[in-house]
């Protein structure tokens, strides 16, 4: 028997479980023998990895092997870096324009 670790990151919490299983047990066994599918219907045919490592449903499974269930993106992560460059890009921009003094201000700078 070997120790393995579920992982799962539903909307609001992360869902984990411990499980003891055979030695001979896959990633998708695991996944069956768990309550996972019952806990959250909607990780049916999700992607899976092992420590972070994309995995197939058929990969077999070692002792304290941490198998994680990933939803999928909701944003592209280039695209927010692209956006958040171009923010940042722009507020330098912003800070160089110099603001046009006021009109008290002016006044004093142009006392003849």
């Amino acid at each position: 028997m070997i120790t393995i670790e579920l992982l799962f990151a539903a909307k609001n919490r992360i869902w984990q479980q411990q499980l003891r299983v055979p030695a001979t047990t896959t990633a998708q066994q695991a996944l069956m023998q768990s309550t996972l599918y019952s806990d959250h219907p909607e990780a049916k045919g999700l992607a899976m990895g092992i420590f972070g490592e994309l995995c197939q449903p058929d990969t077999p499974l070692s002792d304290a092997d941490r198998l994680e269930v990933y939803r999928p993106l909701v944003f592209d992560p280039m695209e927010s870096r692209r956006r958040r460059a171009a923010h940042r890009a722009q507020q330098k921009q912003d800070t160089k324009k110099r603001r046009k003094p006021s009109i008290a201000a002016s006044m004093i700078v142009n006392r003849d």
